[in-house]
């Protein structure tokens, strides 16, 4: 029976701290992990704090993280994938890295929040520009995707997802102002409608603008492809780990028969 192990940390900004992600890992790798997911704004701080930080304390950081990364993936044999704020000439771009023991591949996040109080579109230099897949990859003979939290909701990268026959989405995110409620269940819908595993990795911590405190509420989990939660996390810094298994995809496709319908229609 083919199975992935994969991880989830929930953690807050880490600043400068090398140590958490360690202490983490060695655990999780004694326990068969081979994909390590983090959320947004833990390698960097988050966004609306980044305006007041050097560009260069923000790339001296970014760049610390990515060689901790680095040389963690190579030393553990596991693949990282991660947010990650990186700056050129001068302008700031939000990615999402994958850090695998022999390569590092880079997904240039395509739609970011636009809205009045939190407007990530407007802070970052990311281009608005025709929509391409997200990041895909294989890892252990999975075939997996990467898409910024906030993605989650656009139709055209569940069609993608449903083309490249994808078995698990990695779905970093910085959800907060209480909306628990409504990420569960557009997740577990997405896993259920598309046959896929979703692994979410929210972030912890607090942001005060002086008049509202934003708290960030972990909710790391991992939907199966029946839209099932198969673990969730609260709101402490902790790691979920679990299996995904190849056959459970397979089961669900063959019952819903969701893709053959679509097949037949030639919309796949």
């Amino acid at each position: 029976m083919k199975t992935l192990h994969v991880a989830a940390l929930q953690l807050p900004t880490l600043g400068m701290n090398a140590t958490r992600p360690e202490f983490y890992l060695q655990n999780a790798t004694e326990r068969g992990a081979k994909l390590i997911l983090m959320g947004e704004y833990v390698l960097n701080h988050f966004f609306r704090e980044l305006v007041t930080m050097p560009r260069s304390m923000v790339k001296d950081q970014s760049l610390r993280h990515l060689k901790l990364l680095k040389r963690l993936a190579k030393e553990y044999d596991v693949t990282f994938v991660a947010p990650l704020v990186r700056v050129k000439k001068k302008r700031f771009y939000k990615t999402i890295v994958r850090v695998a023991p022999d390569e590092v591949e880079y997904y240039l996040q395509q739609i970011l929040i636009p809205y009045e109080h939190w407007n990530e579109e407007e802070f970052f230099a990311n281009p608005i520009e025709e929509l391409r897949e997200p990041m895909i990859f294989t890892l252990e003979g999975f075939r997996i995707a990467v898409m910024g939290g906030y993605e989650l909701h656009f139709d055209p990268f569940w069609e993608m997802v449903e083309r490249r026959k994808v078995d698990l989405v990695l779905l970093p995110s910085a959800s907060t102002f209480g909306s628990h409620n409504r990420w569960r269940e557009i997740i577990k819908t997405r896993a259920f409608l598309h046959g896929v595993y979703i692994l979410r990795a929210n972030r912890l911590g607090e942001y005060s603008d002086g008049e509202v405190k934003w708290r960030f509420y972990g909710d790391s989990m991992l939907v199966a492809p029946s839209g099932e939660v198969e673990m969730m996390l609260e709101d402490k810094e902790s790691m979920l780990l679990e299996p995904i298994v190849k056959k459970e995809i397979k089961r669900h496709r063959k019952t819903w028969r969701f893709r053959e319908a679509l097949k037949k229609r030639g919309a796949l």
